[in-house]
């Protein structure tokens, strides 16, 4: 492996006296055609047939992307020839610290090499294992560069040939040619996805969807029917006091996990964490809507009884929880001051869960649904009577009922 310079621009003389047709072409293409494509993979692709339709033998490409993610610390698009469409791997955090990558061209131009170009035919036997993986594959050279975008923020394109001899030197420089439209075409397109995973991240993927549409002022929303569930953690203030900071947000984490997954698994939108407790809707537009939040309930207890069995293994008192759940409609929408929006759910359902979330403490159950839910979900036999209960806030008792212990696992497939 060795570090060559910084590849030359289209402009520089270091790309030959003459810019073939070809060239302007592909440049042409990705700074004025793709505008449509919202893409980068497919952009990619599309790269690599011309690439080889003009006579540049690209067999394999890479991009290697950073992005910012709560699960993942980076991802790669790779092409190859034939393929007609990307194979797209996500990295963890922690991959930095492998000595794969550490010893890998990724990190040589991680680490500040302008151009990091590899024979693969004739590898030497200290070569590194990714050298060696791509030899085996029956490339002959591999150049890799950094693909600069806005504030410093760096990233890596590679390409590699089956060619005999490897890639030639026009060829080498008609891909570096390309780079300043490649990068341009990605931060485009990367930044486009950047927003979508932090909207989603925070707010959901349906309430994203409306945001990044336009739904951006004060007071635009909708009304929806929704079944509402909120969930909220039992003696979370005396465990925040007694417990070490860091163990507390491993427990809240642990207890997200559990209720999270199998409300977003079927169909759910989970609007907000509140501190210890959340606030999901599952829309009444799925006509199983109900069945699938009551099937979310069972998993998401179950999740949290595997939790729980580890907490007494550690000498730690088992969590309790209150789950509320109603129905009706809800103002789907922006709320907020002039300049700092919630995108949420308000409404007197939204109400009733709570209070029903409350109930659960004086009744002893951890989940108690209203009978319009009950009505609704065409699951009667999963449930029982807790008999009618007044709510605070409303003018006359309402009837209330609990999973059956026997339903609590699995709740029966609504009739067609």
């Amino acid at each position: 492996m060795h570090t060559l310079s910084t590849p030359s621009s289209p402009n520089s003389e270091g790309s030959g006296a003459a810019w073939p047709f070809q060239r302007r072409k592909v440049f042409d293409w990705l700074i004025n055609d793709t505008r449509n494509e919202r893409f980068i993979d497919n952009i990619f692709v599309e790269l690599g047939k011309r690439l080889v339709e003009d006579g540049v033998p690209v067999a394999r490409a890479t991009l290697h992307f950073r992005i910012h993610h709560p699960q993942w610390l980076g991802a790669r698009i790779l092409w190859r020839s034939g393929l007609q469409e990307a194979d797209i791997q996500t990295f963890d955090y922690g991959i930095e610290e492998t000595a794969r990558f550490q010893n890998s061209p990724i990190s040589a131009i991680k680490n500040g090499a302008r151009e990091v170009r590899q024979r693969l035919d004739d590898l030497g036997p200290d070569a590194n294992s990714t050298f060696r993986d791509l030899s085996a594959e029956g490339l002959t050279e591999y150049v890799a560069w950094p693909l600069p975008h806005t504030l410093g923020k760096e990233h890596v394109v590679t390409f590699a040939t089956d060619q005999a001899g490897g890639f030639t030197d026009d060829q080498i420089a008609y891909l570096a040619d390309l780079l300043p439209a490649l990068a341009l075409v990605s931060e485009i397109r990367l930044k486009n996805r950047l927003a979508r995973t932090l909207l989603e991240t925070y707010v959901g993927p349906h309430a994203s969807e409306q945001i990044l549409a336009g739904a951006t002022r004060r007071g635009s929303g909708v009304t929806v029917g929704a079944a509402i569930l909120i969930c909220d953690l039992r003696d979370f203030t005396s465990i925040s006091d007694m417990w070490p900071r860091d163990d507390v947000i491993e427990l809240l984490n642990g207890y997200f996990d559990a209720m999270s997954e199998p409300i977003a698994r079927h169909g759910g939108e989970i609007l907000k964490f509140m501190g210890d407790g959340l606030l999901a809707i599952f829309p009444l537009s799925d006509p199983k809507a109900c069945h699938n939040l009551v099937r979310a309930i069972s998993e998401a207890q179950a999740a949290l009884d595997t939790l729980n069995e580890e907490h007494v293994r550690k000498g730690r008192n088992p969590l309790g929880y209150g789950i509320g759940v109603h129905v009706g409609d809800v103002m789907y929408g922006n709320i907020g001051s002039a300049t700092r929006l919630d995108f949420t759910v308000i409404g007197p359902a939204v109400n009733i869960a709570s209070r029903l979330e409350n109930l659960t403490k004086s009744l002893g159950r951890p989940v108690i649904l209203s009978k319009d839910f009950v009505e609704m979900s065409c699951q009667a036999d999963a449930f029982e009577s807790l008999g009618s209960h007044t709510l605070r806030g409303l003018d006359r008792p309402i009837d209330v009922f609990g999973l059956k212990a026997s339903e609590s696992a699995t709740a029966h497939e609504p009739a067609e």
